[in-house]
């Protein structure tokens, strides 16, 4: 674990070492942040992470395939459905049975995983205003993220962690009805985020925290491994549902946001934002894309069983395979040492989102204020459970 390479008995008079966290209302987590500050300026930053070790990849040496989904499903417990889309996605590609899932079964793994990104984004978004002083945006937000929650537990029986993306397959389809309440929360949902905008987006103490506050230059979220709405709101168009074209996103019509500098500089706080609200506006066109599929052209039908593709046994050959899939916060990707005997892989190693974006913390935070550390810490999205493993 890093320390800050200063000898106390070298401080200045003006300076002290300062914990931030990892108990701290603002941190997003057990996070703990260790502060050399010069009054109210921060000189350094180092995070101190491993407080919500979730053994991941030591649970992964002693199950199976199918088991391991749901400890995928608790690293990032809020995009769930993306990590076992993710997670599936390897192993059906080592088993070289990915051409033969139903496009039904596909296109149902699209809708969840686009429903799961915007109840993620809520969360960040809510909790975000939050940081910054204002409070509403955190209701609405929690209030519109529960319309997805009801309908996820309609579909797996599960709230939070639902194990809904099997290999080969789903637990099982999605309900009579499940379409319909999809439209009716596409035209609940369009017109909350305008509200959003109204009351967050255009807010002047809302800008004045966030524009040319925490600039990540391009250069250097790129250096630092960053993905997701941290390397796009830089400026990159880089979005792995279309650089990789995995699944059916190739079928879809969706745009890919990125920052523009608009209240401020290209990179700041603002434009990671900004984002992520745009980032909801595209996935319910993709979901929009989605159901007009499933009732047109993928009907249900009495003799559809979203198990068939399932294998009895999920031994792939001996390889190594890494696989990656876009998620809410960035780039998730598996790696995969299959010894081509067993079940159980003889490594799952899990490179996440989160702990790539929170390592360049260090580098934004230097002489910034601390009340503007919050804001930069809060732009970043991170969810601990991930960042630990």
């Amino acid at each position: 674990m890093a320390e800050l390479k200063t000898d106390i008995s070298t401080l200045k008079s003006e300076e002290m070492i300062l914990n931030m966290g990892p108990q701290h209302p603002s941190m997003h987590g057990v996070l703990r942040l260790e502060l050399l500050t010069d009054g109210e300026i921060v000189k350094d930053c180092v995070p101190h992470i491993g407080y919500l070790h979730r053994c991941f990849e030591k649970h992964a040496e002693k199950l199976s395939y199918g088991q391991i989904i749901p400890f995928a499903d608790r690293m990032d417990y809020l995009t769930s459905m993306n990590n076992d889309h993710v997670f599936v996605m390897g192993v059906e590609r080592m088993l070289g049975i990915d051409k033969e899932i139903p496009k039904r079964v596909e296109y149902i793994r699209v809708l969840v995983c686009e429903l799961n990104r915007i109840a993620s984004h809520l969360v960040a978004i809510g909790t975000y205003g939050m940081d910054i002083g204002a409070w509403t945006p955190f209701f609405w937000c929690f209030r519109d993220r529960e319309h997805i929650m009801n309908m996820f537990e309609w579909a797996s029986g599960a709230r939070l962690l639902y194990n809904y993306i099997w290999v080969g397959g789903l637990f099982f389809d999605i309900p009579v009805g499940f379409e319909d309440r999809c439209k009716e929360f596409v035209d609940y949902f369009r017109p909350k985020i305008d509200e959003l905008d109204t009351i967050l987006t255009e807010n002047s103490i809302f800008v004045n925290r966030t524009a040319n506050v925490g600039v990540l230059p391009l250069n250097v979220a790129i250096n630092y491994g960053c993905s997701g709405p941290m390397l796009r709101g830089s400026g990159l168009k880089w979005d792995l549902r279309r650089v990789d074209n995995y699944s059916v996103y190739p079928e879809l019509d969706f745009d890919i946001p990125a920052g523009k500098g608009i209240a401020g500089t290209t990179g700041d706080c603002w434009d990671r934002y900004w984002v992520r609200v745009q980032e909801m506006r595209e996935s319910l066109k993709i979901i929009e894309q989605c159901v007009e599929r499933l009732q047109k052209d993928l009907k249900r039908s009495p003799d559809f069983d979203p198990r068939a593709k399932m294998p009895k046994k999920c031994i792939p050959k001996a390889q190594d395979f890494y696989i990656r899939g876009e998620i809410p916060k960035g780039e998730l990707g598996y790696y995969f040492i299959a010894d081509g005997k067993t079940e159980i892989p003889f490594r799952c190693k899990a490179r996440s989102a989160s702990f790539s974006n929170l390592s360049v913390l260090p580098e934004l935070a230097k002489g910034v204020m601390i009340s503007d550390l919050i804001a930069i810490l809060g732009s970043i999205d991170i969810v601990l459970g991930e960042v630990d493993r």
